[in-house]
């Protein structure tokens, strides 16, 4: 069925970047927007970013200007490049369908932002 699966977190410094992947399975990936989302230390998953099946994209203010999302649908795969970080983007990064899928969840990729 169905596997989302994120890699390329870790532990960088407050500037530093990070190119997140989520390499899809079980799906006819070029057909679905795709948005990538994260959940940081107590606090509610929120919604990151966003690319149509189109190519058109959209932010959380929060990422606007640092962030960008692409894909590869021949690869199907979502690529989250993520540049001038800071500790406040310390959380498990995930990628789903958008609007999002409950059932599609993964065990998403750990990016801490830390001196």
């Amino acid at each position: 069925q169905v596997q989302l699966v994120e890699s390329g977190g870790g532990l960088v410094q407050p500037g530093g970047s990070l190119r997140l992947s989520c390499a899809a399975s079980g799906i006819i990936f070029s057909i679905y927007h795709m948005g990538w989302y994260r959940q940081a230390p107590g606090k509610q998953r929120e919604w990151v970013a966003v690319i149509t099946s189109g190519g058109s994209t959209n932010y959380a203010d929060s990422v606007k200007g640092r962030f960008t999302i692409s894909r590869d649908n021949a690869k199907k795969t979502l690529y989250l490049q993520m540049n001038s970080l800071r500790p406040e983007d310390t959380a498990v990064y995930y990628c789903n369908t958008y609007p999002s899928t409950t059932a599609y969840w993964g065990q998403g990729t750990q990016v801490t932002v830390s001196s």
